[in-house]
C-alpha cells in the first residue's frame, strides 16, 4: 500500500482571495514504512509575500513589500518555477496514492485550486487522510497541532523552528504511524477493541510512546544555516517567543 505524506506552505489562507502555494513537500510510505523517496519544490507565487506568512515559514524575503537582502538560510522565490511548471510533476509523484495531510482541508483547497487553474484534474477529497481529525478523535479536548503531537509521542521536532513543507512532512509521517498504532497492514478509525490478557481480564490496548525520540534527518550544514538565520532575526521574532 502506497501513501504520500504531504504539506504545503502558502502566502495566506485563501487561494480564491489571491493567496498561492510557495512550497510543497511530500514523503512516500510503502506499507507504512518510509521509502526515502520524496518530492520537494519551491514555487514562485507571482505575487508579494505578506509579513504574516513570512513570519510563519520564512520563505520569500524577496517578495516582501520592503525588499532586503536574503539572510543565510532564507529561500528566495523570484527565480523559482511557477506552479504551472510543476503541477504535472506533482501529480506524477503522488499518482493515485492515498494522501496523509495534517488539516487536509487547507492543503487540498490550495492544491485543487492551483490544479484547476492549470486545467489539470483535481484530487478527490476522499483520498486524503486527515491526521488532525484522527488526533481530535483519539485525544478529544487535547491540543492536536503537529508540535503538540510530537510532544505526546516523544518525537524530536527540535529543528522545527519555522514551518517547512518537507521537514513537516517527514515529522508528520512519524506522527501518523504513532496515531495509527505503529506499522500495521491496514488503517482504521474504529474504537479500540477489548482484548483478554493472560489472567482472563479485559483490557484496552494503547500504543506506547517511543522510548527515545527519532533522530533528526537534517544535516549539520542545514542545522547551522538555520540556526544562523534564526539568530539574526533577534528575540522579537514571533517564533522566538513560542
Amino acid at each position: 500500500m502506497r501513501e504520500i505524506v504531504l504539506d504545503t506552505e502558502t502566502t495566506g489562507f485563501d487561494p480564491f482571495s489571491g493567496d498561492r502555494i510557495v512550497e510543497i513537500g511530500a514523503v512516500e510510505l510503502m506499507n507504512h514504512v518510509a521509502t526515502g523517496e520524496t518530492y520537494h519544490v519551491y514555487i514562485n507565487p507571482e505575487r508579494g509575500m505578506p509579513d504574516e506568512a513570512f513570519g510563519v515559514h520564512g520563505i520569500g524575503p524577496d517578495l516582501l513589500d520592503s525588499p532586503r537582502a536574503a539572510e543565510p538560510g532564507e529561500v528566495t522565490l523570484k527565480d523559482k518555477p511557477v506552479f504551472q511548471k510543476v503541477g504535472q510533476s506533482f501529480l506524477d509523484f503522488i499518482e493515485d496514492s492515498q494522501l496523509v495531510i495534517h488539516n487536509a482541508a487547507f492543503d487540498m483547497k490550495f492544491l485543487n485550486a492551483e490544479l484547476k487553474w492549470m486545467g489539470l484534474p483535481e484530487i478527490p477529497y476522499e483520498r486524503a487522510i486527515d491526521t488532525l481529525m484522527i488526533a481530535r478523535k483519539r485525544f478529544p479536548g487535547s491540543p492536536a497541532s503537529l508540535d503538540a503531537l510530537c510532544r505526546r509521542f516523544n518525537i524530536d521536532n527540535s529543528n522545527r523552528t519555522l514551518h517547512g513543507a518537507l521537514l513537516d512532512s517527514e515529522i508528520l509521517a512519524d506522527v501518523y504511524l504513532e496515531l495509527i498504532g505503529g506499522k500495521q497492514p491496514d488503517f482504521g478509525l474504529a474504537p479500540v477493541e477489548e482484548t483478554s490478557n493472560s489472567a482472563g481480564t479485559e483490557t484496552n490496548w494503547r500504543p506506547e510512546p517511543r522510548p527515545t525520540p527519532l533522530p533528526s534527518r537534517l544535516s549539520k550544514k542545514e542545522k547551522a544555516a538555520h540556526a544562523a538565520f534564526v539568530e539574526k532575526l533577534g528575540d522579537e521574532a514571533l517564533w522566538s517567543k513560542t
